[in-house]
């Protein structure tokens, strides 16, 4: 078909960049820009649904937590619309009802106006907000610099290399194939083991102390519970057996963040988790 025949010939590009400004701006990517070349040891993740927006904050040093939560807290100018926020000694998310992304002249924005995907979450360490795309002419990415510069932001490509047709996992696993089959339920007993630290190694607490905190029949939260995990897993091993079997330069080439970051985030997590703000418990029965 001429269609098929006009996508498979696009020359497709992976390509990496970094992007800042000098002057000090007022809306939200722009802030946790500032915040970082304040805090080093603060790295913020950003992933959006062009409705929603999580942040999650991550701060390496002990002593600057308490500080980049005091200047959070001082944004809330700017950071609107919070559901939820959950933080422990290190890490803050937050989950926003309205999407920033696309206001004022964010990197986003820019990109969203042109033929060009980008790849969630965005980074942004040491003043400094990282982005990987996927972009489909040359002369796209192209208009994307020169918006870069007439808006005063600097930049610098870190990767662009042609497209290999292996799309990385915020493409291949879309939001539709893992939680489609998940009942209301069933993700609200995830995100409340979530919470409670479930999945941490060792575990923060287990079905029945969280069943209780949740005020919910324990038999009804682990059947919810493992009924989710189930539908969850089988979404995830297709992608996880594309991924086992890939080349190795090919799952080189896939691990975006650590050609970008120079600390993996598995490695700026703690186990211990607490919520600031507790989110209103879910009805399981």
């Amino acid at each position: 078909m001429l269609i098929s025949t006009l996508v498979f010939e696009m020359p497709l590009f992976d390509v990496a960049l970094k992007a800042t400004f000098l002057k000090t701006r007022s809306h939200g990517q722009s802030t946790f820009i500032d915040l970082t070349r304040k805090f080093p040891s603060a790295s913020v993740f950003i992933w959006c649904n062009r409705e929603n927006d999580v942040i999650e904050v991550v701060v390496r040093n002990p002593e600057e937590y308490p500080l980049v939560m005091e200047e959070i807290h001082a944004m809330r100018t700017h950071i609107k619309d919070i559901i939820e926020e959950i933080a422990d000694e290190q890490r803050l998310y937050l989950n926003l009802h309205k999407c920033n992304c696309m206001k004022g002249d964010t990197i986003v924005r820019h990109i969203g106006k042109l033929n060009i995907l980008n790849i969630f979450p965005n980074m942004i360490e040491n003043g400094w907000a990282y982005h990987r795309l996927i972009v489909f002419r040359h002369k796209d990415l192209e208009e994307l610099l020169t918006r870069f510069e007439k808006w005063g932001w600097f930049y610098k490509i870190l990767r662009k290399v042609p497209f290999d047709g292996f799309v990385a996992s915020s493409l291949t696993m879309s939001a539709d194939a893992l939680f489609s089959g998940l009942t209301e339920k069933q993700m609200e007993a995830v995100l409340a083991a979530h919470r409670h630290g479930y999945y941490n190694m060792p575990r923060a607490a287990d079905v029945k102390a969280i069943a209780a905190k949740e005020k919910a029949p324990r038999t009804t939260f682990q059947e919810h519970l493992t009924k989710a995990e189930n539908k969850l897993m089988a979404a995830l091993v297709p992608n996880i057996k594309l991924f086992y079997h890939a080349s190795p330069e090919r799952k080189k080439n896939l691990r975006v963040k650590r050609n970008i970051s120079r600390i993996p985030l598995s490695r700026q997590i703690v186990d211990t988790r607490k919520s600031m703000i507790k989110p209103r418990p879910a009805a399981f029965a």
